[in-house]
């Protein structure tokens, strides 16, 4: 079992994870709203912005993922461990 250290930890590596990419979604949304719906002389432009937002979000969360699936790993073999050796 990990600790409550731990789980704690991992709770909000998990909440930052879940609300980046729930940014991402929101963005490519929004810019697909404005398509259909703003007709101006800045819509292309506020399309190209939102999407590079999202990109550039996208990037982060991509990284943040991979960190935190290593990080969970090293975790998941120290509790594998633990319960093999329960004396320690």
């Amino acid at each position: 079992m990990m600790d409550e250290q731990t789980k704690t930890q991992f709770k909000w590596k998990f909440y930052r994870l879940t609300i980046e990419i729930n940014i991402i979604v929101l963005l490519v949304a929004v810019s697909v709203l404005v398509f259909f719906i703003v007709h101006s002389s800045y819509t292309l432009l506020l399309i190209c912005g939102l999407l590079v937002l999202a990109s550039v979000i996208a990037l982060d969360f991509s990284r943040k993922y991979h960190e935190t699936k290593a990080w969970l790993d090293v975790n998941a073999v120290k509790e594998d461990e633990s319960e093999k050796n329960p004396s320690q």
